[in-house]
């Protein structure tokens, strides 16, 4: 599979045309914090019906929970939102490319709310934590967020963890009392529900302690959120610190109403896994736009009577663009064949992530230069592209952990004595 179907080419195309009218007039106001991008969300799901079809899936997930359940089996299909684009995954990535585009902090957005909150409730969640909590997130009626990245915990998320969940008792049905912060949080400062990851601190040493995985709703005693921060890009993704002052949880509380000791931390980097397989779609919006705004402009922009494409050092730059952007489209496809077929490849989709990161920003920077001064200005959406780009080498790991955690799974940890 190298090309979209029809059906997928007949999406981008609406996509797009939503996209040129009702997201890019509104990137301003969304940049300067003026607005918030949710009620945009919000319009998207309901022109495409994108509820309509997560509901019916969450829906049929929910009676296979309830099934197992009464039966006191484990669900073993590994949940997912792929039912929520017709059970195809390249139907996910196009939305996700056309979106970034434009904006990739509106596409981020999206996908932290409806993908990594509302995917990690959908696959751990009890049938009750389902239906309670990813039904309203993946069907865009609440915004979702999702909480791991600490002040003193970024790539050492779980062993530098200080957030900590305090058992009220010795029976796991009185609760937990949450403290302490996250940062870096997308959607922090307006959204209805925060999966956060904490310790579970019994008073054993820290390297004892398991993590789990807390459902939080805003309004809750204790709980608030910060102010939005203020970034170098994706400024039309509101990004904001969370803080927890004792907050006591019930034990429904607890994403799949058990502790798993050691084996949450596992959860925590299944989670990471699925973020990083959606930014190379995000790098793909990113690089197509480049290509096609250069090769346009290079066609037209005349210097030394005649258009500058007829240059050999303009030439080389956009077979440039074009390999970037060939390079990871065909990533793109084959994370969506693996997810199809149901296929766990860490190393892939580690490496792809950084290589896809990087690719972005060279090409971003690469185009900002083509066009010179116009480049520069914010008229052209140039500009935002490279600002927005550069979060892609940092968020979901950075480039170098990234790589790290690809060369570990190749070589294995009982090579490397871990």
């Amino acid at each position: 599979m190298f090309s979209l179907d029809e059906q997928s080419r007949m999406v981008e195309k609406m996509v797009r045309q939503w996209c040129e009218t009702k997201l890019a007039p509104r990137i301003p106001a969304l940049e300067a914090g003026a607005e918030p991008p949710f009620p945009l969300m919000k319009d998207m799901a309901r022109t495409f019906g994108l509820a309509a079809m997560a509901e019916a899936a969450v829906r049929k997930r929910i009676g296979k929970l309830r099934a197992a359940e009464a039966e006191g089996k484990p669900l073993e299909d590994g949940g997912g939102l792929g039912g929520a684009m017709g059970g195809d995954p390249m139907m996910m990535a196009v939305f996700i490319k056309e979106l970034s585009r434009v904006s990739p902090g509106f596409a981020m957005g999206w996908g932290v709310s409806m993908g990594l909150a509302g995917g990690a409730i959908l696959q751990k969640g009890t049938a009750a934590q389902v239906e309670r909590w990813a039904l309203p997130l993946v069907t865009l009626e609440k915004i979702g967020a999702w909480c791991l990245t600490e002040p003193g915990a970024g790539s050492d998320a779980c062993g530098s963890m200080t957030t900590t969940a305090r058992p009220r008792g010795e029976d796991p049905a009185a609760g937990y009392v949450l403290s302490g912060s996250k940062t870096f949080i997308t959607n922090g400062p307006h959204a209805d529900v925060f999966v956060v990851y904490a310790r579970i601190d019994r008073g054993e040493p820290r390297e004892q302690q398991g993590v789990a995985t807390f459902v939080v709703e805003r309004g809750m005693p204790g709980f608030t959120t910060g102010a939005p921060f203020k970034k170098m890009g994706m400024r039309d993704s509101p990004t904001s610190e969370i803080f927890f002052d004792e907050v006591t949880l019930g034990a429904e509380h607890l994403l799949g109403g058990r502790e798993r000791g050691r084996a949450g931390r596992a959860d925590t980097k299944e989670s990471l896994g699925n973020e990083r397989s959606g930014i190379p779609a995000m790098a793909w919006g990113i690089i197509e736009r480049c290509y096609d705004q250069s090769v346009a402009y290079v066609r037209e922009r005349r210097q030394f009577g005649r258009p500058i494409g007829a240059f050999q050092a303009v030439q080389l730059k956009i077979a440039d663009l074009y390999l970037k952007l060939k390079t990871v489209e065909n990533v793109v496809y084959r994370t969506a064949w693996m997810q199809t077929q149901r296929v766990s490849d860490p190393a892939f989709v580690n490496a792809s992530k950084a290589q896809c990161s990087q690719l972005a920003v060279e090409a971003a920077l690469l185009v900002v230069q083509l066009h010179g001064g116009y480049g520069y200005m914010e008229e052209y959406g140039i500009e935002k592209l490279a600002r927005d780009a550069k979060l892609l080498e940092l968020g979901a790991g950075t480039t170098d952990i990234n790589l790290l955690s690809a060369a570990r799974s190749l070589i294995g940890d009982e090579a490397l004595g871990t």
